[in-house]
């Protein structure tokens, strides 16, 4: 007879075959070998299956997460709150369990772990906030914030780049407090590792500075046990286990690719049955199993009340830290749009210097505000200069280096705000958000609110050349649905692009100009709407709109002048960012860009597709439809007929004068 954890373990892996068959989709190999690792994982951690938001629980990340149902199948019979119909109905629409875990859809899962490595760098930005926070607040016998991020990874993590990029931050930065379970099994998709993958992955991160913990069987409850209690002991190095396991574990498939991604099998499930001696019917777990994952949901109430209790007695000795705390929690943030300062601004800059201007003014008010650059801060001026550096042995900064990672920096900013407590930002050139572009993708999927600097905006980056001339880079970025792309053309625009970055709900992309543009006369407040009217025609109905952002609204401000000595009456409509005015009222956006006017000019030094449903088939844009090349910015403007004269001249061809 079977013991109540070898139960359990078959539990899970019955359940998730089943899942799977049923669905006719999915990938049991990794539940089937990887189910000890699961459980020796969740008996192993602080939670409480009631509440799920608990401040002071271990995180978990299933950064394999094809591997879903491992997930699903824990959540289920730990008590997070799922159904058995729940499991029954797995992949299928509407279900709270999808193909991959899902933030904000199914109870328990922390963050979506849909591209492989993007779970392991998302448990790093966790174990930094983690480090952060605890920096912060914890006191002498007060422990507020220690707890620990663990994260399940299998050979598909560990051959992708971005893996290894925040493996190597996080041995820098020394997060003991994250473990990382490595699911061994030798197989990928294409067949068994050995055909491309021969490298010691223990070795590799021993030399990041990570501590390696080697189990030889997946199925040894104990060695697994031990091993987590070691690596919670190690408080300076972050710590691999490396667990060999069998894909498949069970199954007449077992060890084989053909089990990694399709279901067993009506025959093969119930082979799978036969071999573990599972005789439950379809879907159906012995009480003995709930009884025995109650007692550690019962650990996770009593360490919350215990930490509840604690919390109390710190806010009786630190009021004012405690009080600090449950802002930071909350995200509270002062009134911005009301701070007479953020809208000042002594001299013309280069957006990415009023950018730096607006930063440096908003750390003094927003104090979890924290973030960095990928090794470009004095380029893209992102450095808090009243803040100093989180570094190794100094958690108290709070700007962030990530080195040459824009991969792994990106979605380590993800797992920084899924931990919650922390205003996350990074920053790098435009041009290489092509690196972050899957990581900013799980932002907006996962709407979360963080903020990307992305400075050097266009053919104004100049000599560097098209390499880093960031062409079809905004259409791009504007495609993917809840990222809001905002191109500011003075401080004031700037401003106002911060603060809807930081007050919205989405991720926002700040995109910022190298030269030097001017501030404008009125701009302000209005560009919170994403497009306004900045300098209108004289009469009620203009000859023609003129629509630009960033460092081409200037040139249409003065071609709006020129064409005036021609008897044309044109307005001008600054559009920092397409999203937040489509999100204003048909009556706004009417009152800015009456359909009555067909007459039309779009003016951007980038891809033009964007700017077709705003020109129509009556108007025009002057946008780059190549790549740039090697010159002086100015230079380049003016082969590319980003000048005062071409945007005249434009102008009256759209108007056929």
């Amino acid at each position: 007879m079977q013991d109540v954890k070898q139960l359990t373990i078959n539990a899970i892996r019955v359940l998730s075959a089943e899942a799977i068959q049923k669905a006719n989709s999915g990938h049991p190999g990794l539940p089937l070998g990887a189910a000890p690792i699961g459980y020796a994982t969740f008996t192993n951690m602080v939670f409480n299956p009631k509440d799920t938001a608990f401040d002071n629980r271990d995180r978990f990340v299933l950064s394999a997460g094809h591997g879903s149902m491992l997930d699903y199948a824990l959540y289920y019979l730990f008590g997070f709150g799922l159904t058995k119909e729940d499991i029954m109905n797995f992949r299928q629409l509407g279900s709270r369990t999808a193909g991959h875990p899902e933030y904000g859809v199914c109870p328990g899962v922390e963050t979506s772990t849909g591209p492989l490595g993007q779970g392991i760098a998302n448990a790093v930005g966790m174990a930094i906030a983690e480090a952060y926070l605890a920096e912060k607040f914890n006191k002498e016998g007060f422990p507020i914030v220690d707890h620990y991020t663990y994260a399940l990874c299998g050979d598909g993590c560990m051959q992708e780049g971005i893996e290894n990029e925040a493996a190597s931050l996080a041995g820098a930065l020394k997060l003991g407090k994250l473990i990382v379970l490595y699911d061994d099994n030798d197989i990928t998709i294409e067949g068994d590792t050995d055909i491309t993958f021969r490298e010691n992955v223990g070795k590799r991160h021993e030399a990041m500075g990570w501590q390696v913990i080697n189990v030889k069987d997946a199925n040894d409850i104990g060695a697994l046990n031990r091993a987590i209690k070691k690596a919670k002991a190690e408080t300076e190095k972050p710590s691999l286990i490396v667990i060999k396991s069998l894909i498949g574990y069970g199954s007449h498939l077992v060890g084989k690719a053909s089990c990694h991604g399709a279901p067993l099998g009506e025959e093969g499930v119930a082979t799978l049955k036969k071999n573990l001696d599972w005789t439950s019917e379809p879907f159906e777990v012995p009480a003995e199993v709930f009884e025995h994952c109650k007692k550690f949901a019962r650990k996770g109430r009593r360490a919350e009340k215990a930490w509840k209790e604690m919390f109390k007695a710190y806010a009786e000795q630190y009021p004012e830290l405690a009080k600090e705390y449950i802002s930071w929690k909350k995200k509270e943030l002062p009134d911005l749009k009301n701070i007479e300062e953020l809208w000042q601004f002594e001299k013309d800059d280069a957006s990415r210097g009023y950018g730096a201007t607006v930063l440096n003014k908003l750390a003094k008010y927003i104090p979890n505000l924290i973030g960095g650059s990928a090794d470009l801060a004095p380029a893209n001026k992102s450095n808090m200069k009243s803040r100093g550096d989180f570094l190794p042995d100094d958690r108290t900064g709070s700007n962030m280096h990530f080195g040459i990672r824009e991969h792994a920096m990106a979605a380590i900013v993800n797992g920084m705000y899924l931990h919650g407590g922390l205003i996350p930002y990074c920053a790098t050139f435009a041009v290489f958000s092509d690196y972050m572009k899957n990581a900013m993708r799980m932002s907006a999927i996962m709407e979360l609110p963080v903020t990307y600097i992305l400075t050097h905006d266009s053919i104004g980056v100049g000599e560097d050349g098209p390499t880093h001339q960031p062409i079809e880079h905004l259409a791009g970025l504007r495609a993917m649905p809840h990222m809001k792309v905002y191109r500011p053309c003075d401080g004031r625009e700037t401003t106002a692009a911060w603060i809807n970055a930081l007050t919205g709900k989405d991720p926002s992309c700040l995109v910022l100009s190298r030269q030097t543009i001017p501030m404008l006369e009125g701009t302000g407040e209005k560009a919170m709407k994403g497009g306004y009217i900045l300098a209108d025609s004289a009469k009620k109905t203009p000859d023609i709109i003129l629509i630009a952002t960033g460092s081409e609204v200037n040139l249409c401000v003065s071609a709006k002048v020129e064409l005036a000595k021609e008897g044309i009456d044109a307005r001008v409509v600054s559009m920092p960012c397409v999203e937040d005015f489509e999100a204003q009222s048909e009556k706004y956006k009417e009152s800015v860009l009456p359909k009555a006017v067909r007459a039309r000019l779009a003016v951007e030094a980038g891809s033009p597709m964007c700017w077709y449903k705003y020109v129509g088939m009556d108007g025009k844009i002057i946008g780059m439809e190549r790549f740039g090349e090697s010159a002086p910015a100015g230079k380049l403007f003016a082969k590319y007929g980003f000048t005062v004269e071409n945007v005249v001249n434009n102008a009256k061809e759209v108007l056929g004068k």
